[in-house]
């Protein structure tokens, strides 16, 4: 190995330790003081209790690790939204496990908990997944009320999507296994089968104090909604659990009575692993965003055998396109080429840019893994589209519309893995969040923005030059510089994968070694959805 793979290697290994780092104090949700006091309830926490429920916590992915990192930090903070979220297997079913956190502002919903949990179910609606809920929840985090309860996407959306996920006949189960109060008291009911942990589970409207205040009347919260009443009196919920382990045993029961499920029937193998190291995409990987690298020997890491039969191998070099098997699955690829490579017009096409060529060879691509019921894995590592006359004479703008258009309108499921840059419009053509892939992840490496953070500090930089000169005010070298790093500074934060995750822009910040997990994972949830509409381009400009 060469010196340059040596430091690639140290690195994104110190990359890799960082995500470790954050995600053990992730983990740790509320703090070590609030989980002790939980456990002194004899209540387990979110993540003991979907650990308890899966047949292989190792064999299961977690949606939204980092939601609301570095947000809401006046309000004490929201480690992972107040809400965890896993896919995994309950007895030998796919399902997807959500659980309020109630070590972090006692499980209250700020704006960033709706959306994770809108997630949630939109995965279970995407791939009729059954949805197991775990609820211990204080309902909406008052201070922030406007920004979590009116709008269509906010906290009303969650029961909507119960009764949509019933028409569909998506088993929803639900555990209240601490408060359960408002509006949020319906979601258990809702769902299909309801339980409630005998003592520490309660289900009302309004609590005791409110009750007071609005009717006079004085009762406690056990009588007034705890298990005895909602099991013996009001028939609210159908299973009354002693603590939580016995209703998680119960969920556990019902989980395995299921019926199957309808395929959709995604081609499958047995798994082989790469015949080439995994662990050498370490190295292979450059720490600079600007440098190049052959994308190539990436995908020769993630897929079985190392076996990637290309698609146009020789035209529109600055997307590869091909197929291979992730874990047994048979997929059809689509990744940015980051190396310098030469076209049969003799040209240089630098990496991680979409030329004409290559956006029409995607198109087709997408368009032949439709025909055959091929899932898509997008690798993105994407500057945007080639800018200048020659492409804009070209018609680079009508090419790339016609692969954002087999992007948006493609049936098979897709996959986004964002490796490294992911800006502006190339976000969009590789199948971007606003393109609807099933799970989209990336790496430590990974970029998010419109533009990378010295191009962006560059253009403001240049507009604010502009104004002061119209002013007559003088821009000296000195102050030139302090404003570049100053907009550059601010843009970087932006950009990491970490503020991304913190939105939900991705699903996870991953190991690049569990990347053919996530994706097998994907297409494995995909498969309990059989596709219900033809593949149909619309209009095309030609």
């Amino acid at each position: 190995m060469d010196l340059k793979f040596n430091k690639n290697e140290d690195h994104n290994k110190l990359e890799l330790s960082e995500l470790k780092r954050r995600l053990a104090q992730v983990k740790l949700g509320g703090g070590k003081k609030r989980i002790e006091k939980h456990h002194s309830k004899g209540k387990l926490t979110a993540r003991e209790r979907i650990n308890y429920l899966l047949d292989d916590e190792e064999n299961a992915i977690e949606i939204g690790a980092f939601a609301g990192e570095g947000m809401y930090e006046e309000h004490g903070g929201c480690p992972s939204g107040g809400v965890v979220i896993k896919i995994g297997e309950v007895q030998g079913k796919l399902a997807i496990i959500v659980a309020n956190d109630a070590t972090v502002k006692a499980g209250a919903w700020f704006p960033i908990t709706g959306k994770k949990n809108l997630r949630a179910q939109e995965i279970a609606i995407e791939n009729k997944l059954p949805i197991i809920y775990l609820v211990d929840s204080a309902g909406v985090y008052l201070p922030m009320q406007d920004e979590i309860f009116p709008d269509k996407e906010h906290f009303g959306r969650i029961f909507r999507n119960n009764a949509v996920m019933s028409s569909m006949g998506i088993t929803q189960i639900s555990a209240v296994m601490g408060s359960c109060v408002a509006g949020g008291a319906y979601l258990p009911i809702m769902s299909d089968e309801a339980l409630i942990v005998n003592k520490t589970g309660s289900i009302f409207l309004a609590g005791s104090y409110l009750v007071k205040a609005a009717i006079g009347e004085s009762i406690d919260n056990e009588t007034l909604g705890g298990a005895t009443t909602h099991c013996e009196i009001s028939g609210v919920t159908d299973y009354k659990a002693k603590d939580d382990k016995d209703a998680l045993d119960t969920i556990k029961k019902i989980m395995d009575k299921i019926g199957d499920f309808d395929k959709a029937g995604y081609n499958r193998k047995t798994p082989a692993m790469p015949s080439k190291k995994q662990e050498e995409i370490f190295g292979i990987l450059p720490a600079s965003r600007s440098d190049q690298y052959d994308m190539l020997e990436i995908i020769h890491r993630l897929v079985d055998n190392s076996e990637f039969d290309q698609y146009k191998e020789d035209y529109g070099k600055s997307l590869l396109t091909g197929y291979a098997r992730i874990d047994g699955w048979a997929v059809g690829i689509v990744a940015n080429q980051r190396k310098v490579v030469k076209s049969g017009k003799g040209e240089m096409q630098f990496g991680g840019v979409i030329y004409s060529d290559s956006a029409d060879k995607a198109t087709r691509f997408i368009a032949n893994c439709n025909q055959k019921k091929i899932p898509l894995v997008f690798l993105q590592d994407v500057t945007g589209f080639m800018v200048g006359s020659k492409s804009e004479h070209g018609g680079i703008i009508k090419d790339g519309a016609k692969m954002v258009n087999a992007v948006s309108n493609s049936v098979v499921p897709k996959f986004t893995v964002v490796i490294g840059n992911s800006y502006g419009a190339g976000n969009y053509a590789m199948c971007g969040k606003a393109y609807d892939p099933r799970l989209i992840f990336a790496w430590p490496s990974a970029e998010l923005a419109v533009m990378s953070g010295n191009s962006a500090a560059k253009v403001l930089m240049q507009i604010e030059k502009a104004s002061l000169e119209k002013k007559g005010e003088a821009f000296d070298e000195e102050k030139e510089k302090a404003l570049f790093n100053k907009i550059k500074s601010r843009y970087d934060n932006q950009v990491s994968p970490y503020y991304a995750a913190a939105r939900l822009w991705t699903d996870a910040i991953i190991n690049p070694l569990d990347t053919r997990k996530w994706i097998s994972m994907g297409i494995d949830a995909a498969n309990h959805a059989p596709i219900e509409k033809q593949f149909n381009l619309g209009v095309l400009q030609v």
